[in-house]
């Protein structure tokens, strides 16, 4: 959306996604906001038996040596970017045919909710999670490790590549968001009592 001029800021959380961008003159002004992390949730039966574990490598090599059923966003999000990455690192070829692996295309709430149906794995942001209101048999089973750290930043559309975009008024919520008084609105956000974003 931001490379064609759809939006006017973005707020993001894809470093490399986030670096071309810039690169290529479609943002300017990228600063690091909020962040909170990734968690691996999926079946408290937990038959990759990854429960406890702080190494998300670990985690997903154990959930494809056993083909336990896991349920990816696809959708190029960053999210599913980070997924993507996690997987190459321990060196699984993922093969969408594979029966265990399941690229299901929408966003994260609709994720979580075919991975309770499917008794499945699944990578996704904390702060999804907390607010998550159909968790059914799904749980935390792997989290607190630096792979699964999620920083979010925000980038203004360079307007001269989109003369139209509302450069004053996204300017105006870009410095709100990276200033102290939309940092502590940020952080001041709580979910069952829980904080959900720190700043940088």
């Amino acid at each position: 959306m931001g490379a064609r001029g759809d939006a006017d800021a973005l707020l993001v959380h894809d470093r490399g996604g986030e670096d071309k961008f810039v690169a290529d003159d479609f943002g300017i002004d990228r600063r690091d906001v909020v962040y909170n992390d990734f968690v691996i949730v999926g079946p408290r039966s937990d038959p990759a038996r990854i429960r406890g574990l702080t190494n998300v490598r670990q985690a997903l090599s154990q959930i494809a040596g056993t083909a336990a059923p896991f349920a990816s966003r696809g959708d190029d999000s960053g999210t599913n970017r980070r997924e993507l990455r996690l997987w190459k690192a321990v060196g699984i070829t993922l093969n969408p045919h594979s029966g265990w692996y399941h690229e299901l295309g929408p966003g994260m709430g609709a994720t979580l909710n075919s991975a309770a149906a499917m008794n499945a794995y699944t990578l996704t942001d904390r702060g999804t999670w907390l607010n998550f209101k159909n968790g059914q048999g799904l749980e935390i089973l792997t989290e607190v490790d630096p792979d699964l750290f999620n920083l979010y930043s925000s980038i203004l559309i360079n307007p001269a590549k989109w003369p139209n975009v509302k450069f004053g008024d996204a300017k105006i919520w870009h410095e709100w968001l990276t200033t102290k008084p939309g940092l502590d609105a940020i952080e001041s956000y709580r979910i069952n009592g829980e904080e959900t974003f720190a700043a940088v």
